[in-house]
């Protein structure tokens, strides 16, 4: 199958999980992750109609967009991965949004390194809700704080809490971690945040972000196909 037909795939799983949870399909943004995958497959899923892009290693992300400089006004470049403070200048120059904030040096970094001219770089909070000593992320009780610091940066525009749950058999195994980024951002907001963005859900549990109210979905393996790491 080409990768437009898998897109399409993904666009119709989407629409189902949003059926499902009684939401318009509309309110759930495909994310099209493109690690390790070369530039000419980003090219074919923006043929296909895609336009969001996510990538989790900084040098790859920087060589793609220049690669494809002539679809740039039309692109939105997602950073997903984690983020070392020495990588932060080019993460602010070059895209758009960034989803891996865990700490408030990184923030500070990218705030003061977004160049003068160009719009807020759009960011959330990376939450650790499985607890999981291989993920990165804050702890939940200590979110709040981070996004609150965060929200007061010139230069960036906190946007919402984002997750990478631990792997899960079962549907409601699936949906617990992903209620409970919810139930955070909900109480964020309550808070005062202006928030709107859960970046929650991957190929295999995008319907279970879904149903727990995740706004964009961070898709892979099912639009690329199987990764290949040994390069």
């Amino acid at each position: 199958m080409s990768i437009a037909q898998h897109l399409e795939e993904v666009r119709q799983r989407i629409a189902k999980a949003a059926v499902d949870a009684s939401r318009d399909a509309a309110s759930v943004q495909l994310l099209a992750v493109s690690k390790t995958f070369p530039a000419e497959d980003v090219r074919a899923a923006f043929i296909a109609g895609q336009r969001a892009f996510g990538e989790n290693y900084v040098q790859e992300g920087i060589a793609k967009i220049a690669t494809l400089a002539d679809l740039r006004s039309d692109i939105e470049w997602h950073f997903i991965g984690p983020l070392q403070s020495n990588k932060t200048k080019l993460v602010a120059e070059q895209f758009d949004w960034v989803h891996s904030i865990d700490r408030l040096k990184i923030a500070e970094r990218l705030s003061a390194q977004r160049p003068e001219g160009t719009p807020a770089l759009n960011v959330c909070v990376q939450v650790n809700v499985s607890g999981e000593a291989s993920k990165s992320g804050v702890e939940p009780a200590e979110a709040a704080a981070l996004a609150h610091a965060v929200a007061a940066l010139p230069a960036l525009r906190l946007r919402g809490l984002m997750a990478v749950p631990e792997a899960a058999d079962t549907l409601d195994a699936r949906r617990e971690p992903h209620a409970r980024l919810r139930e955070l951002m909900n109480k964020l907001r309550a808070d005062g945040l202006d928030l709107d963005t859960l970046s929650m859900g991957m190929s295999a549990d995008l319907e279970a972000a879904v149903l727990e109210g995740a706004t964009m979905v961070r898709i892979g393996t099912a639009i690329f196909g199987a990764r290949d790491y040994s390069h």
